[in-house]
């Protein structure tokens, strides 16, 4: 199979909170691991390691799992979350998502004591089909933190750059410090491809920390890739 990118993404209805505290951080991401698999997976067969400073989960990689899709990044924000993936069998994503958007509303509804849907309805998948956005989106996915601290970067208006990078870097709800080379939770996610574009961890820094200068210019270079 091709090896295809999309964007995926989704918010809580109405746009709520879908992500309460660290507990519920840690469950989301423990899933992104678990349902990933062709197999049956239960939510509940693995573990959460509370000794790691972040609190993110710990897992154990089955010899035996197949992989619905490649999960090349994402980003875990309050009320939503954005996914880069490649589909490995002709309903990975469908099947994935499924799993997910399921597998963790239970645990949500049950731990919150509620009930009816936590989502916005069908996940958003936008197919990455020019170079461009292709160049673009894994930069995207792993900014998208600076919402909480730093809304004018979508603006291409950021003040301070180097404060941004050190924000990001620190930031344990997506995959960009297993990017970095920093170990958070790397058995959730698969870097290699674009580990290989960028020339290595430190080829993904230095570009990384070169767009993000980008942002404090107004150029508007890529002001017409729409993303959500």
């Amino acid at each position: 199979m091709q090896r295809e990118f999309y964007h995926i993404l989704n918010r809580g209805v109405d746009k709520r909170i879908i992500y309460n505290d660290k507990r519920d951080y840690r469950r989301f991401i423990h899933d992104l691991f678990e349902f990933n698999d062709e197999s049956n997976a239960t939510a509940n067969g693995y573990f959460f390691s509370q000794s790691l400073d972040i609190g993110c989960p710990k897992v154990k990689v089955r010899d035996e799992r197949k992989l619905l899709l490649e999960l090349h990044s994402f980003a875990l924000m309050p009320n939503h979350y954005h996914l880069l993936v490649s589909p490995l069998v002709h309903d990975g994503i469908p099947r994935f998502m499924q799993k997910l958007n399921m597998g963790y509303a239970k645990y949500f509804n049950e731990r919150n004591n509620r009930s009816g849907t936590l989502f916005q309805g069908k996940y958003k998948s936008v197919h990455i089909r020019n170079d461009r956005h292709f160049n673009f989106i894994l930069y995207y996915i792993h900014f998208n933190p600076l919402d909480l601290k730093s809304l004018n970067w979508r603006d291409r208006k950021l003040r301070n750059p180097s404060e941004a990078f050190n924000y990001l870097e620190t930031y344990p709800w997506s995959s960009h410090m297993d990017y970095l080379g920093k170990n958070n939770v790397p058995a959730v996610t698969q870097r290699k491809f674009f580990l290989d574009y960028f020339g290595g961890n430190k080829g993904y820094r230095k570009a990384f920390r070169q767009e993000l200068n980008n942002f404090s210019i107004i150029d508007g270079e890529n002001a017409d890739i729409t993303l959500e």
